[in-house]
């Protein structure tokens, strides 16, 4: 795992489309987890552990 400041010399060295797509990354995790804290991806979950319970589906 890296540190902040090993994090930082990273960032700094990404091109500028690479940035953008670190940046777009980073945004998309924060709302899916906003999302998760919100419950709003709740019946999601409890159809997928339904289905997993019920032999449709495959632990990956």
């Amino acid at each position: 795992m890296m540190n902040t400041q090993e994090l930082k010399t990273t960032v700094s060295k990404l091109t500028p489309d690479q940035l953008l797509k670190f940046a777009e990354w980073f945004e998309w995790d924060k709302k899916i987890e906003t999302d998760i804290v919100a419950g709003r991806l709740d019946t999601l979950g409890e159809y997928a552990d339904s289905e997993f319970v019920a032999g449709r589906a495959k632990p990956l």
